[in-house]
């Protein structure tokens, strides 16, 4: 049995996820697995659909069938888990989880990640993610505590600020 909780995937019927969150959530609580299964997520996304000329933000399922568990994996809970309503199995193979990478935690948002990066005020970084990778700009405004930043970039021959998350950067 592994000491340390990661993240893993589990598949669920169509529309369910809510259902098999809601059910594993109870089995946790009624087998005192708190020590265990730390947390029973799906993901979300905010989108903005437009309808009736109407523009409203709301949620989607980032992942449809799928539900994502931060725990410390033993067999014993394999067949608790596979077991629970609503929950057809782990994402892995013969059925057997297979825990999601750093890469994978970062881009669907399950924790924060800390990067320790020295920045200030003038400093030029390059953009490694989101809509503007691999544009470069310099930095105007620093905030250490939310691990953000306001950097000005050069957009169609024109400065544009653009706030951005540590990670989403590297000093050049």
């Amino acid at each position: 049995m592994d000491t340390e909780a990661k993240w893993y995937v589990l598949h669920t019927f169509t529309g369910y996820e809510n259902l098999a969150k809601d059910n594993l959530e109870k089995v946790v609580e009624k087998n005192s697995l708190q020590d265990r299964i730390f947390e029973v997520t799906i993901p979300m996304e905010d989108v903005i659909e437009e309808k009736n000329g109407k523009r409203k933000l709301v949620q989607h399922k980032m992942l449809p069938c799928y539900i994502l568990i931060k725990m410390i994996y033993g067999d014993d809970l394999w067949h608790t888990i596979t077991r629970t309503r609503g929950v057809t199995g782990f994402v892995g193979p013969k059925g057997r989880p297979l825990e999601l990478n750093d890469d994978e935690i970062r881009n669907l948002k399950l924790e924060q990640i800390k990067v320790d990066i020295d920045l200030s005020i003038g400093d030029k970084v390059e953009i490694i993610d989101g809509p503007l990778k691999g544009f470069i700009g310099d930095v105007v405004r620093v905030d250490p505590a939310l691990q953000k930043c306001k950097v000005n970039v050069s957009m169609f021959e024109r400065i544009t600020p653009v706030d951005l998350e540590y990670m989403q950067i590297k000093k050049i």
